[in-house]
């Protein structure tokens, strides 16, 4: 970079050939261009931004379920920003020729009570109905948790059902949808709150058969 101040040229402003001129402080300034500029769209980039789109849609399809699932946050952080960190790049498969969603690996949920196992998910006539062990005998559960099941369908559909997870070994939860397939779930899964709602078990993926 050169500085000038050519009483014949005045101030100067513009381009050419690989120079940028420019007025500072009443002094011409003469920069040469960079010769190796960087693309904004490379491949890695374009993925990139393409699986950020792909979470925050995600966020928004779950019907605001998110938005009180991440208790356990940074202040800092929003409900979505939390969503996109406990996903991005986890739950983002770039195997093939465009990112997509592994529903298996995201999480709906995050806290620190313990996670909930879910043996069977089960698609029938009055719906999905998931099984799970309510473990009450954990230190850090309690019957007044509520678990909350969660299932999208292909069609953009949202299913949820709520309850009182209980002191039995085994409960049960229902999510009403008459004639419902396991061909029409796009993910499902579960989780457990705490009765005041400030802390949450992170969510489990369930396979509905």
């Amino acid at each position: 970079m050169s500085k000038s101040q050519n009483p014949m040229t005045g101030h100067m402003c513009g381009s050419m050939a690989n120079f940028n001129t420019y007025v500072r402080y009443g002094e011409n300034i003469i920069s040469s261009k960079a010769f190796n500029r960087r693309d904004a769209n490379t491949v890695s980039q374009i993925a990139q931004r393409a699986s950020f789109k792909l979470i925050t849609k995600a966020y928004h399809s779950f019907g605001g379920v998110p938005k009180t699932s991440f208790p356990c946050r940074v202040e800092s952080l929003s409900p979505l920003a939390a969503f996109i960190a406990a996903n991005l790049p986890e739950a983002i498969d770039k195997t093939g020729a465009v990112p997509v969603i592994d529903y298996s690996k995201m999480l709906v949920s995050s806290g620190n009570l313990p996670l909930v196992e879910v043996p069977t998910a089960v698609a029938g006539a009055a719906g999905i109905t998931l099984s799970y062990k309510s473990d009450h005998i954990i230190p850090d559960v309690s019957a007044t948790d509520e678990v909350t099941a969660l299932a999208k369908l292909k069609t953009g559909g949202l299913l949820m059902a709520r309850q009182v997870r209980g002191a039995q070994e085994m409960g049960s939860i229902l999510l009403t949808y008459a004639g419902i397939s396991a061909d029409d779930v796009e993910c499902c899964f579960l989780f457990v709150m705490n009765e005041d709602g400030s802390n949450a078990s992170d969510s489990t993926y369930v396979v509905v058969s």
